[in-house]
């Protein structure tokens, strides 16, 4: 019996491993239960269940856009937003420091990066980009195994009333190489609960030990599944729920360490539990996305969606119905969200997943134009209660896909086109060109994916130049990794048992109010006071702490208090030094200050030794510090103009600024108008000149919940919070009745700011690029940089007036019209090099490429003239005989008129005649077969004059 039943596990265990996660055909009902509950029922009674029976806090999803975690291209778990808590560097101050048990149902996305489900949408039926996560946590040890599986069980089997006998339960079986043992602890519970032990199975580490990463926070987890066939036969088993334990953190050499304090992460996916519930083998089949299935037929007038996969789903329909289905849900949220259509990155992946469910749309379901932006209003109606920003930006998400649809299609009949022309000028066994299908991928001009450029071709019968395309992706990748800004240093870091060592020992967090200790002299400059302090801790570079350190040594230093600014919020560190007190003759250079869980870590070289208890005295570097605070007191006043002129529903997405420059990301329907950039800046020069008071004033959190027209981020705000308010105390700006942060700059902010904003001096918008589509990147500088960028423009568009006149006044000779046209050039890459005013550069590079066409044109006449003249010089030297052997001068090649080439020419003439051309811009040759030569002929005097 006992050999049978081990037996009988091993077969299980390979059937966990290897079974899909769903099979056969959907729509098939294997459950005998009353209706089942819509999805909505089934999420509120989650979030209810740990709210009213088990006392947890409700928090709202997080944004799909990760907050600070560059590792993450999109956020794919529930826990993403709790990760500061696991690993120990959440703000002591902030709401999330209190958290002890909270649930909520989190968006999710996994397209791209580590977690890639995007090429497996639609080939079966469980497959997505986005999901919903429910979860519930307890961090600090609030509760561990025994509550988690108490509660999934309850909430399983008494509130959603699945049987007892349908779920199935494993448990971490341990890891003798990691020296890790059994949980028999989780394993134990389930027994205890009334699990029967045949559905109670141990797995190794790769399916139930949860890790973060390579290093970081983890433990076992024990996962319940589903039999989908209950008494039928053999179990076919799906995942519902994992229940993480976190309790080792696995560190940088690879081995475990037990953690300060132990966690409880669960999640569980919304689709796949209503799925059961609703009595369906789909996601797809569930009130999830039946409302977009019946969308889809009707908008498409297809066959109704069937679920079938594989061979038996012929023309891919309704793998097309999934596709799209899908992906519209996809980019509703993450346009919601603020995350565009763009070239790189996570925007990138957005315009991927958009083009795939174009391609779905049009080729398979013979969609109309501006079919997607139709179906955001069923994701809007599904989704909305849950995620309310969805309601709140509906028209912008349908405009934004309406848009790039449009756009695709455009750029798909254009590549068809230069796919023809290309194949006209190739021989039977020629590969297409690399440069070719390049130029039309995602990474090129068009934005057509590769595999649709190699399908394409394969319907033609042709093979593409592989090679040479991973040459060129090679190449593009260097590129991209030259021109990509160059990542910061981390510096010093205190990792998850150093901070679980202070707070053990109970060290405060580090008193940094002294960073607001400054105040305007009479004279107009600023007084920034000193701040005197005791060493708490010692740490070498690889975060060992210790009781002193060394001469030459690099270190951290962990103080009782500190005036440093420590990097956050988008504002870069102070940076200044210390000196022991009585000996201020040593300075101790200090280039940067970060926080860590509230602890302000101080980077250091120590000149001399320095040992725990030492009384420093801290200098802040002044002149870094008030160029700082210039550009963060700008940067409120841009981010206000930008809402006087744009419209008050234009929303921060990111910022940086250090004494250099400002960067400023803003949510945009379109790009701004040169007009509107002058605006921008006339708008902040305004307030600049009124030399307004800068009023700043912690306040509870919750003052500032419904205060009309006041700034925040998608952050982690402390509590109490610093409000900066421009021209109004902040008192008065949060004022319900008071209206006063419509009216001017109130945010919500830890940074250092002018007390007036006079010192700005001035502010001009000198870069500005779209990093997505709906996404804007500013470039600005203050002060005496803002200065010399207005003079820079000034002289420059006195240049191109002066040029102007120049090309007015015309030119006889060819020579003198040529170094114009050069002039030309060389202006305009000053115009686009210069800092500058970016509205007067758009102004000047428009003029520019008017003048450059002008003086083209004027070259081209000039030569035709030229070349008719010597023309009839060669015919009347040559005027007997019936060959003429001469020499044509060269000069007039300027490689003005490159559109225009010999090579372009030959192919438009050849082709004509069903043949091909090579050659250079200068000389060429082809081959072709007509019975009308004149028709040729002709071809070629048309091509010419329509170029010329």
């Amino acid at each position: 019996m006992a050999a049978s039943m081990a037996a009988a596990a091993r077969r299980l265990r390979r059937a966990f491993r290897r079974s899909p996660l769903w099979g056969g055909l959907s729509r098939r009902p294997f459950s005998s239960e009353p209706p089942p509950a819509s999805a909505t029922a089934v999420r509120d009674a989650f979030l209810s269940f740990f709210r009213d029976r088990h006392g947890h806090r409700l928090v709202p999803s997080a944004s799909v856009r990760p907050r600070g975690d560059p590792s993450l291209l999109f956020v794919n778990a529930g826990m993403n937003q709790f990760k500061p808590i696991f690993l120990g560097t959440v703000d002591p101050r902030s709401e999330m420091a209190g958290f002890r048990r909270v649930a909520n149902s989190q968006k999710c996305v996994r397209a791209g990066g580590r977690h890639n489900d995007l090429e497996d949408v639609g080939r079966d039926l469980s497959h997505h980009t986005f999901f919903e996560m429910l979860g519930n946590w307890a961090f600090g040890g609030e509760y561990f195994k025994e509550e988690a599986c108490r509660m999934a069980w309850e909430l399983l089997t008494q509130v959603y009333g699945i049987p007892e006998d349908r779920l199935w339960v494993s448990y971490f079986g341990g890891d003798p190489k990691a020296g890790l043992d059994p949980d028999l602890e989780s394993r134990d519970i389930w027994l205890s609960l009334g699990v029967c032990a045949s559905h109670v199975l141990s797995f190794g580490p790769q399916e139930n030990f949860w890790e973060m990463g390579n290093t970081g926070p983890c433990g076992p987890c024990t996962e319940i599944h589903y039999d989908l066939a209950g008494r039928g036969g053999a179990p076919q088993l799906v995942e519902l729920w994992n229940l993480v334990f976190i309790q080792h953190n696995r560190e940088a050499d690879g081995s475990l360490q037990p953690l300060p304090q132990r966690h409880v992460d669960t999640g569980m996916g919304l689709e796949r539990l209503v799925a059961v519930l609703q009595g369906t083998r789909s996601t797809y089949d569930t009130d999830l996305f039946s409302p977009l299935l019946d969308a889809i037929q009707q908008g498409c007038r297809v066959p109704p969606y069937l679920g079938r996969v594989g061979a038996a789903d012929e023309g891919r329909t309704d793998m097309a119905y999934r596709v799209v289905a899908d992906h519209i849900r996809t980019l509703s949220v993450c346009i919601a969200d603020g995350v565009c259509p763009g070239m790189s990155g996570a925007p990138l992946v957005l315009r991927r997943i958009l083009r795939r469910a174009v391609r779905f749309s049009t080729e398979v379901l013979r969609a109309p134009p501006g079919f997607l932006g139709s179906l955001v209003p069923v994701v809007v109606e599904t989704l909305g209660d849950a995620y309310p920003e969805l309601r709140k930006h509906s028209a912008q998400i349908v405009n934004l896909v309406s848009e790039d649809e449009a756009a695709f299609l455009a750029s798909l009949q254009r590549g068809r086109h230069i796919i023809d022309q290309t194949l006209r000028r190739l021989g039977p066994s020629d590969l297409f060109p690399a440069e070719v299908a390049w130029s039309l991928s995602l990474s090129g001009n068009l934005g057509l994916p590769l595999d649709l450029v190699e399908l394409m071709l394969e319907e033609k019968g042709v093979r593409l130049d592989s090679a040479g395309l991973a040459q060129l992706a090679q190449e593009e990748a260097q590129h991209q990794s030259r021109q990509a800004e160059p990542a910061q240093e981390r510096g010093l870091q205190l990792n998850v048992h150093a901070l679980g060592e202070l707070q053990r020992r109970g060290v405060p967090p580090t008193d940094d109010s002294p960073k607001y200790n400054y105040s305007l002299r009479p004279s107009g400059g600023y007084e920034f006071g000193t701040c005197e302090a005791r060493v708490l801790q010692l740490y070498t570079e690889d975060g060992t702490a210790v009781a002193s350190v060394g001469k030459g040594q690099r270190c951290g230093l962990l103080l009782d208090k500190t005036n440093f600014y420590a990097e956050q919020g988008g504002q870069a560190s102070d940076r200044g030094y210390l000196v022991r007190v009585g000996q201020e003759d040593v300075l101790f250079p200090v280039p940067r200050a970060q926080v860590c869980g509230g602890f302000i870590l101080h980077e250091a070289v120590a000149p001399e030794a320095l040992e725990v208890g030492d009384q420093v005295q801290l200098h802040v570097d002044e002149s870094w510090r008030l160029g700082c605070m210039e550009k963060h007191t700008a940067t409120h006043l841009l981010n206000w103009a930008l809402r006087q002129i744009l419209g008050p529903g234009t929303e921060q997405r990111g910022s940086h600024l250090n004494p250099e420059r400002l960067r400023f990301d803003v949510a945009t329907q379109a790009p701004l108008t040169p007009e509107q950039l002058r605006a921008v800046e006339g708008t902040v020069q305004e307030a600049v000149g009124q030399d307004e008071a800068v009023y700043m004033e912690e306040v509870a959190l919750a003052r500032t919940a419904h205060v009309p027209g006041l700034r925040s981020l998608d952050e982690v705000y402390p509590d109490p919070v610093r409000v900066v308010s421009v021209g109004v105390p902040v008192a008065e700006a949060l004022d319900l009745s008071s209206q006063a942060a419509l009216q001017t700059s109130v945010e919500l902010c830890c940074g250092t700011h002018l007390l007036r904003t006079g010192a700005i001096g001035d502010l001009v918008i000198v870069g500005e690029r779209q990093l997505s589509r709906g996404t804007t990147r500013l470039l600005a500088v203050t002060g005496e940089q803002a200065q010399q960028a207005r003079e820079v423009g000034q002289s420059l568009a006195q240049e191109v007036g002066a040029a102007a006149e120049r090309l007015s006044r015309g030119s006889q000779d060819v020579v003198e019209a040529q170094r114009l046209s050069k002039d030309m050039g060389r202006l305009t890459d000053a115009v686009d090099t210069a800092v500058m005013p970016q509205w007067q550069r758009r102004e000047l590079q428009a003029t520019l490429k008017v003048l450059q066409r002008r003086a083209n044109t004027a070259i081209r006449k000039l030569e035709m003239g030229q070349a008719a003249q010597k023309t009839q010089e060669l015919l009347r030297r040559h005027s007997e005989g019936p060959l003429i052997v001469d020499t044509v001068s060269t000069e007039s090649l300027s490689g003005t008129t490159p559109a225009f080439t010999a090579e372009a020419w030959a192919l438009a003439v050849c082709s004509h005649m069903g043949g091909k051309a090579w050659g250079s811009q200068v000389v060429a040759q082809g081959t072709g077969t007509t019975a009308d030569l004149e028709a040729a002929l002709r071809t070629a005097r048309a091509y010419a004059l329509n170029q010329l």
